[in-house]
């Protein structure tokens, strides 16, 4: 940024202001955008939890979860449940509060990572993407033609980083307990 300005005032020192004011405006237009989806999702998710509909979302996701993240607390399937159905709608920044939420309930107090928090890392960096809202909207708010032609291209290869992802946390957890049996005496 700073080599960009340098440069338009030694080319141009009039439009310097000008371009500044510019992408300002154009920043804040685009926090504004922002919030109003962010702000309909989060109520919307709100609505899904305060309703009972994250109690049964759990409960359909329960033998995935159970299984990938090897947790029986009810509660935190319940979050890691709306935090991925957040993530698969594209909202990654409206999943982040129950992420963090189950991210708390999992601790066990070691100050280390266990395995169900490192799987939740993972599967939140990589998450399928079912309806890529948030990109939808900033192409559909920059005039993109069909703002919705990403989503088969986003939907198979956050298939494919997800699947990669999830392998590498079972590898990697069964190469640390064989290195953790190997020092049991």
């Amino acid at each position: 940024m700073l080599i960009s300005l340098g440069v338009l005032l030694f080319v141009n020192p009039a439009a310097t202001l000008d371009e500044m004011i510019g992408a300002s405006a154009g920043a804040l237009e685009l926090c504004i955008e922002l919030c109003a989806v962010y702000a309909v999702w989060l109520g919307l998710l709100e609505i899904v939890d305060a309703s009972g509909l994250g109690q049964k979302l759990a409960r359909l996701l329960r033998p995935v979860i159970k299984k990938l993240f090897r947790v029986d607390n009810q509660e935190i399937q319940k979050m890691i449940a709306l935090n991925m159905s957040a993530n698969m709608l594209g909202l990654g920044n409206a999943a982040t509060p129950m992420g963090i939420k189950a991210m708390r309930a999992m601790d066990d107090g070691s100050g280390k990572a266990n395995f169900s928090m490192i799987m939740l890392i993972v599967i939140n960096a990589t998450s399928i993407q079912l309806l890529p809202s948030t990109v939808i909207s900033l192409r559909s708010n920059a005039g993109s033609a069909d703002a919705a032609d990403i989503i088969l291209p986003t939907l198979l290869s956050t298939i494919v980083t997800v699947s990669v992802g999830i392998t590498l946390v079972l590898i990697c957890d069964k190469i640390h307990k064989k290195i953790k049996a190997r020092r049991r005496p």
